[in-house]
């Protein structure tokens, strides 16, 4: 068993997510999402609410958080199942104007966590500059450089409550392995004031290699050990995608049958 305190129950940490709290997930699309840590929060007596959601790109866990009633606005620059289609509970409830859409760019979500990890309102950057984009953010200024004379934008930092990544292996110390399908898990890392972990299994020593990145220690301050935690998404080298259990999501949703498929996949 791990030694180090920094591991605890699945339970134990999805109490951390607060209503209200933004949420950042990890992974990428449908690659190493934390979709079980998801399921806890489902689990739980009285799901977080009011959440706001921060992912470069939104999945299947994004989109079960949506459709049980959790989120209330979303930051992300895609939210979908790749080949499988849109994202069901995220279009139906925009649709229904039962979500507020922070429009993002991969540049825009970028740029705010780098001025929140370097502390300072905004950076500046020539993203957006002669779109459209601007006039669906108005928080999202335009600032003069004052070497070159060039106008920028301003985008503003983008805090972040709590961070959940899924990662390949933990050692007994808290270090946590995670392949190198990234997204912005590192950025995440230092941008969250607490960050989760949770792992397909704990080893007694993590072997650096070409295939993977260390988080080191003081990166997270949890660690749950949590086999097929990413499952239906995949954890290359470890399990792919199951393609059959989203179609089953996607079908249900649908269907109308959005709540009875999340009682039963919450417990499997």
């Amino acid at each position: 068993m791990p030694v180090d305190d920094i591991y605890v129950p699945l339970e134990e940490a999805a109490t951390t997510v607060k209503d209200g709290a933004t949420l950042a997930l990890g992974g990428m699309t449908l690659y190493r999402r934390p979709i079980g840590f998801v399921k806890a929060l489902l689990m739980r007596r009285r799901p977080p609410a009011e959440l706001t959601l921060l992912s470069f790109t939104g999945g299947m866990e994004s989109d079960l958080l949506v459709g049980a009633g959790c989120v209330k606005r979303v930051r992300s620059a895609y939210f979908g199942l790749e080949a499988f289609g849109l994202a069901p509970m995220f279009t139906q409830f925009v649709q229904a104007q039962r979500l507020e859409l922070v429009e993002e760019t991969e540049a825009s979500i970028v740029m705010g966590i780098r001025a929140k990890i370097a502390g300072v309102g905004f950076l500046p950057s020539n993203a957006w500059l002669g779109t459209d984009l601007p006039s669906l953010r108005p928080d999202v200024k335009t600032v003069i450089d004052p070497y070159s004379s060039e106008a920028l934008m301003a985008f503003p930092a983008i805090p972040c409550d709590v961070a959940v990544i899924h990662g390949l292996a933990g050692d007994r110390q808290g270090n946590v392995l995670i392949n190198n399908n990234l997204g912005i898990d590192l950025e995440l890392v230092y941008v969250a004031d607490t960050v989760i972990a949770t792992v397909e299994r704990v080893v007694d020593r993590l072997e650096r290699s070409t295939d993977g990145v260390i988080i080191p220690r003081p990166g997270c301050d949890m660690v749950v050990e949590l086999p097929g935690g990413a499952a239906p998404s995949s954890c290359y080298p470890l399990y792919p995608l199951a393609g059959e259990t989203i179609l089953e999501y996607t079908d249900a949703c649908n269907g109308g049958r959005f709540d009875e498929y999340v009682s039963r996949f919450a417990q499997s």
